[in-house]
């Protein structure tokens, strides 16, 4: 084998090692924003922005949600279990399936409703995208018309 053989080999090891980390921290950070949101949605631990920063129709979309008695509860359990999964690594497709509704519904809210957290949510939706590219060929089947 030839030294450019070899270095080129060398560099797409490189390449290939550099983007599995790069999905490994996505997924564990991502996992871990999730997992703590969730987990806040039944504990309460980080205390509630301040309606009065708040665009009015941000805090009627939340006081709704709030009061159908069940949506908030909802959707920090798949938040919860969603986080937790991709944390540990295990059915990470499925997680990002569970949390795609939940990722879109983050986007449209900060687009429509809420404009001061679009940076927040532009990251959360770069974040599922990317992982479900390094995943692309585990949602192949499932994207199969039958």
């Amino acid at each position: 084998m030839t030294t450019t053989a070899t270095t080129a080999t060398q560099t797409k090891t490189r390449k290939f090692a550099v983007g599995r980390y790069a999905t490994i921290v996505t997924r564990v950070l991502t996992g871990l924003l999730f997992a703590t949101t969730g987990l806040n949605g039944f504990l309460m631990f980080m205390p509630a922005p301040d309606p009065s920063t708040m665009a009015p129709e941000g805090v009627a979309f939340n006081t709704a949600l709030y009061a159908t008695g069940y949506m908030v509860q909802l959707m920090s359990g798949v938040q919860l279990v969603s986080g937790l999964l991709l944390v540990a690594g295990r059915f990470v497709p499925l997680a990002l399936a569970l949390l795609a509704p939940v990722v879109v519904n983050i986007f449209l809210f900060h687009v429509f409703l809420e404009p001061s957290g679009m940076v927040m949510a532009l990251l959360v939706v770069a974040a599922e995208i990317g992982l479900a590219w390094a995943y692309r060929d585990r949602f192949r089947p499932m994207l199969k018309a039958s």
